[in-house]
């Protein structure tokens, strides 16, 4: 049986997936030079190459490409085996990576929902701005925001979410807003991460975008949505990120949905052998039935 050692494996699989023998020796806590040494006796048992240099970093060869793809399934299904052995057999954990504006505005308050739903799946949820990769088989799926451009990944894009101008009650009482050209003359909140931009939706609606400046400006939609509320301004943001603000009326779209545009901003990402685990298959069904819910869909 050629089965070589296990921690020949994991370094070739952190430096195919980092693409850098310093990034792979600081992720496994090892020297440089430990890691290098891992590689070539792998090298040394296949008989062949796996990586080539190009610049500073390194490039998979061909035999590499097919040894990364066969190696990640191993090491998935070896951290499935490890994590049912140490699991309480009614209980099955789901690993979600997610974008933080989905995490915190749209996945939290509903963990109370999912929790009553799924009382058998324990939800381990972690955020970051970071696309995870999926090579060691920690993560079940994840929520990314974006252009859907992602490549050898199940997509299901979340449908029915809309941009469109949102304040508070209270903002719009103070401040009426009759029309789209009206904007232009009241306090707007930009926010950097949303798809459509203030520019984008003024083209949109036939207004002629004129030069605006922002009272706030935000690398954050949850700090765009919060400000909005506060009935600091307008902001333009999605209304499935918004929808429990919505909900609690502490926010409303300024027009019609005439005036909203259709994305397709946020997706859940998984491996394809994941859509077989029931606990996905659950998690999506769930999630689908929320969004088709949602205030502001």
């Amino acid at each position: 049986m050629r089965i070589p050692p296990m921690k020949a494996i994991i370094a070739f699989e952190s430096v195919a997936r980092t693409k850098s023998v310093n990034r792979a020796s600081e992720e496994l806590g090892l020297t440089a030079s430990a890691v290098s040494h891992q590689i070539s006796n792998l090298e040394a048992a296949i008989g062949q190459p796996l990586f080539f240099r190009q610049g500073r970093g390194l490039v998979l060869t061909p035999v590499g490409e097919q040894y990364l793809r066969e190696v990640t399934g191993a090491l998935a299904e070896l951290n499935r085996a490890t994590e049912r052995a140490s699991s309480r057999a009614d209980v099955e954990i789901l690993r979600v990576h997610s974008s933080p504006s989905f995490g915190l505005m749209w996945l939290l308050p509903r963990l109370a929902a999912f929790q009553e739903d799924h009382s058998d799946i324990r939800l381990n949820v972690s955020c970051s701005y970071e696309d995870v990769s999926f090579t060691s088989g920690f993560y079940d799926l994840d929520i990314r925001y974006g252009h859907a451009h992602w490549r050898d990944v199940q997509i299901r894009t979340l449908r029915t979410e809309h941009i469109a101008p949102l304040a508070s009650p209270a903002y719009l009482e103070r401040h009426p807003v009759p029309s789209p050209q009206d904007l232009l003359a009241h306090r707007l909140i930009r926010s950097e991460t949303p798809i459509v931009q203030w520019q984008q939706w003024f083209a949109r609606v036939g207004v002629e975008h004129m030069h605006v400046s922002f009272d706030f400006a935000f690398d954050r939609s949850y700090m765009s949505l919060e400000t909005a509320a506060l009935g600091l301004g307008v902001a333009l943001e999605s209304t499935l990120l918004a929808s429990v603000l919505i909900d609690q009326g502490r926010l409303v779209p300024v027009f019609g949905k005439d005036h909203a545009l259709e994305v397709a901003g946020h997706h859940i990402v998984f491996p394809p052998q994941n859509a077989e685990l029931p606990r996905v298959a659950r998690f999506l069904a769930w999630v689908d039935r929320q969004v088709k819910t949602a205030p502001g869909a």
